[in-house]
């Protein structure tokens, strides 16, 4: 926690895990609430996601497919940054554009690559959902600005240590 300074978490009890230990906790029962807590928090923010995708008529997919497109991309790319099979992204372009809110155009690097590209309205829609998101997210909901920084330096040195770095 050197990396920052003055923050100080509370630990409390998450509803359907383990009862909460009070008092100090040994490393291995702070590793299973941590074990415990997390497929939680995932499970909240993935039903989360997928509320505001059904407020705003879209499917989870699409919406994440829309979030992750701040720029023209090949379909590679975007199943890249969804994390998911390139062959699915087809069904997702193809759902983005019967909403009107992206099409397919050839791509000026690789003419045998389609770019996604986002239209006027699916800009808007997309600037629309972030927005709901940020309004409803737990990290934005329950922690401060200095929460919210110490959340995301922790997260990408979890992210940086599988990768040796």
């Amino acid at each position: 926690m050197d990396e920052f300074p003055g923050v100080v978490l509370d630990a409390e009890p998450v509803p359907h895990v383990e009862p909460f230990v009070t008092g100090p906790l040994t490393d291995e029962q702070l590793n299973q609430q941590i074990s415990d807590t997390v497929p939680e928090l995932i499970k909240h923010i993935h039903e989360l996601g997928q509320r505001i995708a059904i407020e705003f008529g879209l499917n989870g997919s699409d919406a994440f497919a829309l979030l992750k497109l701040d720029a023209p991309m090949t379909m590679k790319e975007l199943g890249q940054r969804m994390a998911c099979d390139p062959s699915f992204i087809t069904t997702v372009a193809d759902s983005l554009e019967k909403h009107g809110l992206a099409r397919r155009e050839p791509s000026l690097q690789d003419r045998r690559s389609k770019n996604i590209v986002l239209t006027p309205e699916g800009e808007a829609v997309r600037e629309r959902l972030f927005r709901e998101i940020t309004t409803r997210a737990p990290w934005c909901t329950a922690l401060d600005t200095g929460e919210r920084r110490c959340l995301l330096g922790l997260m990408r040195k979890m992210l940086r240590s599988r990768s040796g770095r």
